[in-house]
């Protein structure tokens, strides 16, 4: 139960994107503010359903014959998958890692015949792409209303219209989150309650279950993922008020119908597929298919990946109790290397909403760079001009003699002169003595 929680919480931070990304990357709402509203309002959501949860504790996988060891199997799986997308920024489903790891611990222990293939097809597979699919038909179509519609509007009045209702569709779509993936921790819960004999098979989630996967997905989301924050709010497509105001409500609305359907839905996939609606919905404007097609390639394999980390903790936890430890330890251990690689390069809500500042240039271009031998002396304008050309200004002269010398200055040139022998600099030639030959070679370089 306390892995379950850790991998709720994983859940919030992981899904922050999907309600407040569009309102911070537009200014609706200053980041600490959007992300305090979401974990209120997926607190309030955990309580309006229960479906979700029976999905996931009843429908899934046959729980007769499910040992508690086989549960903290899968959410391992669950939250590495969920901790590596994080870290690499991409917005991946936490609902089919969890569903991934629960059914490969399960095939593990049991077998194939403990995996509800029904279920798994008509409330998981198909939602997964479908989902994504109509919402973002709904966006585009709501973006192009949404544009139409206030063609003829102010521009600064109906700009401010839009920020108000991105703000409360925002709050529709925490709402909805909290609907949706808070009860898949509820019902992994109650399914290891049911697992340990605490409770009868077929029982709902009781309300303690209800209120702690409420608190520990709050938690989360106000920590705020904000690596997946900037690809979902920049990374896939430039958004006005216009086009987060269509993508947060069509997202909302698909995500509370799949709720009260009990679809185990992914908010990820839904969020992910309006945002693309909306870009695609504004004239002129652009979806990154690069970034995109990233998610698309995660989005495949977070199930089987998961299933295959699930399976590999139920191989190790069936050893026993000392096998359990091991699994327990390396979650621990894997998880802590995650973050330390996070904090070389920290995204927070000072820095959210910028782009990506250019790569600097190599030491090895820098050393190029510095130590770049000078033009030859400049020669008087006099003595170079001829009918038709521009004589030499001596104040760029000047200020290009400037520019070499502090270049040469640099450490790395002075670093790089001293390493160069005597014998190998050029003999000083006395200009009252040298001569310029006719022509130049033919091979001058």
């Amino acid at each position: 139960m306390v892995t379950a929680l850790a991998f709720d919480f994983t859940n919030g931070f992981h899904d922050t994107a999907n309600a407040m990304a569009t309102t911070i990357s537009t200014g609706a709402l200053k980041p600490k503010i959007a992300v305090a509203m979401s974990a209120a309002l997926n607190l309030v959501g955990a309580f309006l359903s229960v479906e979700v949860a029976n999905t996931i504790s009843k429908g899934l996988v046959d729980e007769t014959g499910i040992r508690p060891e086989v549960i903290f199997a899968a959410l391992v799986g669950a939250i590495l998958w969920n901790l590596l997308t994080w870290l690499v920024g991409l917005p991946s489903s936490s609902s089919h890692a969890l569903m991934g790891g629960l059914i490969g611990a399960t095939i593990a222990s049991v077998g194939v015949g403990a995996v509800h293939g029904d279920a798994l097809v008509t409330k998981v597979v198909i939602p997964a792409v479908a989902a994504p699919v109509v919402a973002g038909l709904a966006a585009m179509v709501a973006t192009r209303l949404s544009y139409t519609i206030g063609r003829k509007a102010d521009g600064k009045a109906a700009e401010k219209g839009h920020r108000a209702g991105q703000i409360a569709s925002a709050g529709l779509v925490s709402l909805a989150h909290g609907t949706n993936d808070a009860q898949k921790t509820m019902g992994v819960i109650t399914l290891a309650l049911i697992a340990g004999g605490a409770i009868a098979p077929g029982s709902n989630p009781p309300t303690w279950v209800i209120l702690s996967a409420g608190l520990a997905i709050a938690l989360g989301t106000y920590i705020g993922g904000w690596r997946i924050i900037r690809t979902m709010g920049t990374g896939l497509t430039d958004l006005q008020p216009q086009q987060g105001f269509a993508a947060q409500t069509s997202a909302a609305t698909a995500i509370l119908a799949s709720s009260h359907l009990g679809f185990s839905l992914s908010t990820t996939h839904v969020v992910s597929g309006s945002v693309m609606g909306a870009g695609l919905g504004r004239k002129g404007g652009v979806v990154r298919w690069s970034t995109a097609g990233r998610m698309a390639i995660a989005w495949v394999l977070t199930l089987p990946a998961a299933a295959l980390v699930g399976a590999g903790a139920e191989a190790v936890t069936g050893l026993g109790d000392w096998g359990t430890a091991l699994v327990a330890v390396f979650l621990v251990a894997s998880s802590a290397a995650i973050w330390k690689i996070s904090r070389r390069q920290v995204v927070d809500h000072t820095n959210v909403t910028e782009t990506a500042a250019e790569e600097p240039a190599g030491v090895v271009t820098q050393a190029i760079a510095a130590v770049t031998p000078p033009p030859a002396a400049p020669v008087p304008a006099a003595a170079t001009a001829t009918a038709g050309s521009p004589a030499v200004d001596p104040t760029a002269v000047e200020s290009l003699a400037a520019s070499v010398s502090d270049a040469l200055a640099t450490p790395a040139a002075e670093e790089l002169a001293a390493r160069i022998p005597a014998q190998a600099t050029a003999p000083v030639i006395d200009p009252s003595t040298a001569s310029a030959p006719a022509t130049p070679p033919a091979a001058t370089v």
